[in-house]
């Protein structure tokens, strides 16, 4: 006896041994799944955050000039950031047409001069730039440069100590100086000017500064002016005040000078070719006085130089429109400001479609040209941040819709129109003689009067990103009106769109397709199943249905693609039949069936095999809806429904639209919801339906009033389970839609899903870059979407079983 209980209390200890062994793996293998879930969120989250990061300016120098360059001479400065970690080239454009070249260190100390270039009118030299002046035997003058500055200029080497060594420059014709000075310079962004000499000649010229390292570690600085145009002046032209110069990509070349009589000198120079490849330059001059309100105080012109704006004192936009002959095609007077506040500053923004204005009050805005009823009219979009004080300039970038402005009182901000996004502001002295952005975008630097130059590195990764970018509407260039768009890939002027609700509504539409579609059929299958149908039937159907679950999904998005939407393209208006056919011959085949059910072989029927029957009365109302078809197609809808549908609905039918997704999502979901239901409704106790059943109630009261609550968590479950199964499928709908993200609620056309989109796009986002934290974006979007609809389907069912939980 005491061997025996020795043996048992052995027994016991190992099962207690094993239960906590099982208890702790399992307690393990919690954590770890919850870990991981956590980790992958956290993964996420982590890189979509930077999307909503402000932009940060962290000033990286300030220098002073050499004494041998006054800032009072200065008319124009230029930055370039990226030649290294410890440097930085700055250029400066003096009033005599002089360019100087700073390397500017990040320790605080004195500027040095590295380079010089002059350029010259276009009536001098024949490449326009002519090397600095050699000093005499002897001469040294404070803050010259180091020895070799005065032989001819080229691209130069500088190492810590200065120039090391000087490359050989291009042939120019040996001037030594110019006797005309500049009157005006316009800066059109961070590397080109257009320069007015006081002779009324312009030119536009491009500085180039590029730096390379050698095997050594030492840095070299490459310098180079290049003249891209130059006009020379009429007599009626060399009193001009401003001038603009554009060249357009088929070498047309449109100047525009601001005489002191408040007319516009346009002169176009086109270039012609002929069928011997002879080229002919061909000039054509307007003067443009006419329907000018007021004084024009701002000039700006796109890249093409087909539009020319003008700002006036009275608060007027005025713009001019070039046709491809030179002549004028359209001109408008647009009253801008009731209160006529003077625009002070004009700036075409990257892309050629915007017009950043500045006004006297410090206010700042773009404008683009909307189609209306009365054509393209030009009108306010965006409202930016304001300035305290009047604005002063305005500097687009060559890459972003970026937008630089500073006013008379020293306030610089940075702004992207698009995203209505006020990115930062910069502190800057009050008295500025100058100041200048990046080509890049990615510094800015102003130049005061006491000839300190500040320099301020710009971390702006992101700025066409914000929740109302992201979630609302946006009035995009080119749109008439704001709207939802996601359009991530375009030219080399295009503007990305990321609005994720066309994404987000896509994803709810092709789910809501494919349920309305799935949950009728697999709830009314599990009940016949679990229900009606006999045992022996149940075991047979009950694993073909849940086989359809194994089917891979890019199986059926590929039948879907290529087989479903062709075949539905063509029986569209069949489908649409079959809808009132098959309920019609349904009725008719139960109205016989009134009358047969009393025999012999109808009961057997009844008693579980009544599918047998319905499937032909199913097939026949198909049949009957596709024999229909052709006479009702050509009696209601002059023989082309899809046609009709474009005419009369303004409804175009694409093929791979939501039709099509409703039967392959819905062919993907349909084993889920069927296998959880109809387990649900079998583990309904069998005598709550018998005792249902003695108390004189039919199998479908049985079925409605005490099965089905009894079942509804379970039923509610499997539909959820089955929602969050649609909203995560990506094959599927990326293979049997267009793809489109759009907003519409139509059948006849596709969508777009978070899923889908993610899958589409990761292999065009360049790692780091704004789409890609926007894809992770939509990771999280789809994340959160089905946590909260697995939370509030947990509370449901949790409801459920509290409410019915009695039965």
């Amino acid at each position: 006896m005491t061997t025996l209980a020795k043996v048992e209390r052995t027994k016991s200890s190992k099962a207690k041994r094993r239960d906590r062994i099982a208890r702790w793996i399992i307690t393990a293998g919690g954590i770890l799944v919850i870990a991981s879930v956590i980790a992958i969120v956290v993964l996420i989250v982590g890189v979509t955050l930077p999307l909503f990061l402000p932009a940060r300016a962290s000033q990286i120098a300030e220098a002073t000039l050499p004494e041998s360059v006054p800032a009072e001479r200065i008319l124009a400065v230029g930055i370039d950031l990226g030649i290294g970690d410890r440097h930085l080239v700055a250029h400066l454009v003096e009033e005599d047409g002089q360019v100087r070249f700073l390397d500017i260190p990040f320790d605080g100390s004195a500027a040095r001069l590295v380079g010089e270039e002059r350029i010259l009118p276009p009536s001098l030299g024949k490449g326009g730039v002519v090397p600095p002046r050699v000093p005499e035997e002897g001469e040294k003058r404070n803050g010259d440069p180091p020895a070799g500055l005065g032989e001819p200029i080229g691209p130069q080497r500088v190492g810590e100590q200065g120039v090391v060594s000087a490359e050989s420059p291009e042939q120019v014709e040996p001037t030594a100086s110019s006797p005309v000075a500049l009157r005006a310079v316009e800066h059109f962004d961070g590397a080109l000017y257009t320069l007015l000499w006081e002779d009324g000649s312009a030119a536009l010229v491009e500085i180039e500064v590029t730096t390379a390292f050698d095997a050594s570690g030492i840095r070299s600085v490459h310098h180079q002016v290049h003249r891209r145009a130059a006009l020379a002046a009429e007599d009626a032209d060399r009193d001009a005040r401003r001038a603009i110069v554009r060249v357009a990509p088929d070498g047309t070349v449109t100047c525009s000078r601001l005489l002191p009589d408040n007319t516009l000198s346009v002169v176009r120079e086109e270039v012609r070719t002929s069928l011997f490849g002879d080229e002919e330059r061909i000039a054509r001059r307007l003067v443009l006085r006419e329907r000018i309100p007021g004084t024009i105080t701002a000039l700006s012109m796109d890249r093409q130089g087909s539009i020319l704006y003008a700002g006036t004192d009275n608060g007027c936009l005025v713009y001019w429109r070039f046709g491809a002959a030179g002549d004028v095609v359209e001109h408008d007077v647009i009253p801008a400001f009731p209160d006529e506040r003077t625009v002070t500053a004009l700036s075409v923004v990257f892309g050629d479609m915007s017009l950043a204005v500045g006004d006297a009050t410090g206010g700042l805005s773009t404008w683009f040209f909307v189609r209306g009823e009365g054509g393209n009219k030009l009108r306010p979009i965006h409202t930016l941040r304001a300035h305290e004080d009047a604005v002063r300039e305005i500097f687009p970038t060559r890459r972003r819709k970026t937008l630089l402005s500073a006013s008379g009182g020293g306030q610089i901000h940075l702004d992207y129109p698009t995203s209505r996004r006020h990115l930062l502001s910069l502190d800057a002295p009050d008295a500025l003689a100058a100041i200048a952005f990046s080509t890049r975008g990615d510094a800015v630097a102003a130049l005061d009067e006491a000839g300190t130059l500040h320099v301020w590195r710009i971390e702006n990764p992101h700025p066409e990103i914000s929740l109302p970018a992201l979630f609302g509407r946006v009035h995009y260039e080119g749109y008439p009106e704001p709207d939802f768009v996601w359009q991530s890939i375009g030219g080399d002027d295009f503007e990305p769109k990321y609005s994720l609700t066309p994404l987000l509504f896509g994803t709810l539409k092709g789910t809501f397709y494919a349920m309305l579609l799935a949950v009728p059929l697999a709830l009314f299958a599990a009940v016949y199943t679990s229900h009606f149908t006999t045992p022996g039937f149940r075991r047979a159907i009950k694993p073909v249905v849940e086989l359809m679950a194994a089917i891979p999904s890019v199986v059926v998005g590929f039948l879907a693609a290529l087989w479903l939407a062709p075949l539905l393209e063509r029986w569209v208006l069949s489908v649409f039949l079959s809808f009132a056919t098959v309920p019609l011959c349904f009725v008719a085949f139960l109205t016989f069936w009134q009358g047969v059910r009393r025999l012999d072989w109808a009961k057997r029927v009844e008693n579980g095999y009544e599918f047998v029957a319905l499937l032909p009365v199913v097939f026949g109302g198909l049949l009957l809806a596709a024999w229909l078809t052709a006479p009702l197609e050509g009696w209601l809808f002059g023989g082309d429904f899809r046609q009709w549908l474009f005419d009369f609905m303004e409804m175009r039918y694409d093929q791979r639209n939501s039709m099509v997704i409703a039967f392959a999502l819905g062919f993907a979901v349909i084993p889920i919801i069927f296998s959880i239901s109809e387990d649900s409704l079998s583990n309904v106790p069998h005598s709550l339906s018998a005792a249902s059943l003695a108390m004189g109630a039919s199998r479908w009261q049985t079925l409605w009033r005490v099965v089905l609550p009894s079942a509804s968590p379970g039923i509610f479950a499997a539909i959820m389970i089955g929602f969050g199964r649609a909203v995560g499928e990506t094959m599927i709908v990326l293979m049997a839609t267009g793809n489109t993200p759009i907003i519409d609620w139509s059948p006849f056309n596709g969508m777009r899903t978070l899923s889908a989109n993610i899958a589409q796009e990761i292999p065009e986002a360049p790692h780091g870059g704004t789409l890609y934290r926007i894809l992770f974006l939509c990771a999280v979007l789809l994340f959160t979407l089905t946590f909260l609809l697995n939370t509030a389907a947990e509370l449901v069912r949790q409801h459920l079983r509290k409410q019915y939980g009695r039965f």
